[in-house]
This record gives C-alpha cells, structure tokens and sequence, in this order.
C-alpha cells in the first residue's frame, strides 16, 4: 500500500527535525572557549542567520487567514 501524504509528512518532517536538532547541538559545542576562540559579534552573526532562515522557513507553513480583496 502506498504511503499517504500525511504519512509522508510524518515521517519526513520527524527525521529533517531531528537532524536539525542534532546539528544544532553539534554547534553548540562550538562554545567551549579551552578550544575555540570567538567574539561576541560572531556569535551574534551565526545566530542572526539561523533566526533568519528559520522565520523564512516558517512563513512558508503560514496558512493565509483570508484572501485580500483589492478595493479602490
């Protein structure tokens, strides 16, 4: 039997999810200052880019709430 759609998302959006969770993790251990040296700035730059590419990823499971009607 074919798998749904549902499913599909299920199965795809779990595993996508729990990779990116992994890799945030893995960053994480970018912060171990014995090991690596940063500024507060670079930090702030990663983290403004990631916060970015989430908002965008979001936006594109935004359901529109109501069509808009152009009116003169």
């Amino acid at each position: 039997m074919a798998e749904s759609r549902t499913d599909r998302f299920k199965r795809i959006a779990e595993n996508r999810t729990n990779e990116l969770i992994r890799r945030i993790r893995i960053l994480g251990n970018c912060s171990n200052r014995s090991t690596y040296d940063y500024s507060e700035q670079q930090v702030n730059k990663i983290f403004a880019a990631i916060d970015s590419e989430l908002k965008k990823a979001k936006a594109r499971f935004t359901f529109a709430k109501e069509k808009r009607i152009f009116k003169l």
